[in-house]
């Protein structure tokens, strides 16, 4: 019987020790999840500005973007002329870019999803915030921070085995009130390789926002690409042809 009683206390002990950390990953996925929930809603448009700073100068550029559900995005480049017209649309795991001046919609493979996205600082894979941070990842809760008033918690994911993803592991901060403040990311060696801020919060819809961030190449001092956003309004119905192939090439009013 004593030795049954010292088992059990084994037993118990262990499970109480695995229950922190089974709470704090859960935690972490619901805190991701409310915050990509913050970003877009059940769906949302947005009017923004993207701005490319390079060496030789600045490149600024006009887009309007919708968004749907979980994994349904279309940005649109309304300006300066030589842009005007350029999109791309992302239907789960599937993106399509148009080229107006080709008159011609590309499908791109997957290989392609983590190269530059109209010469900016972001990829393919950063159009749209999904919950792939909370279904291909094992994330957990790793610090918490205060800042301007609020508790920021600092979360570490890393790639779930057999998940196609070209990082090492991620770490986001997530305000209080699921403000996305930053998204840090790793290549396979542990070392940070490109970053993004938000640099002001604002409130937009009726929500606290992330009105501008900005993401870096960290090994390319100097250069930047900074998105504000000038308007967004969030859980609106748009019409079933808005995210097709046909619409992309050729937009209705």
């Amino acid at each position: 019987m004593q030795i049954l009683s010292r088992r059990r206390f084994v037993l118990t002990f262990a499970v109480l020790a695995m229950l922190p950390h089974a709470a704090a990953a859960q935690d972490a996925g619901q805190i991701l999840r409310a915050a990509f929930d913050n970003w877009k809603a059940a769906s949302s448009h947005a009017v923004m500005q993207m701005q490319i700073h390079r060496a030789g100068g600045t490149r600024t550029m006009e887009m309007e973007s919708w968004t749907r559900g979980k994994d349904k995005a279309l940005v649109r480049f309304t300006a300066p002329a030589r842009d005007a017209g350029n999109a791309t649309l992302q239907d789960g795991r599937r993106t399509w870019v148009f080229n107006p001046k080709l008159n011609q919609v590309i499908q791109l493979p997957q290989s392609a999803m983590s190269q530059s996205w109209m010469g900016s600082d972001f990829s393919y894979n950063d159009l749209s915030k999904t919950d792939r941070l909370v279904t291909d990842y094992t994330s957990r809760v790793i610090a918490t921070e205060r800042a301007g008033g609020h508790t920021v918690y600092v979360i570490e994911a890393v790639p779930k085995r057999g998940k196609p993803i070209v990082w090492g592991k991620q770490v986001v901060k997530v305000r209080d009130d699921y403000v996305l403040l930053s998204e840090e990311f790793y290549d396979q060696r542990g070392n940070p390789v490109r970053r993004m801020d938000t640099d002001k919060v604002g409130v937009l819809g009726g929500r606290p926002y992330p009105v501008v961030i900005t993401m870096r190449n960290l090994a390319k001092p100097g250069e930047w690409t900074r998105v504000t956003t000038k308007s967004a309004e969030f859980n609106v119905d748009f019409p079933d042809y808005l995210f097709t192939r046909s619409n992309l090439q050729n937009p209705r009013d």
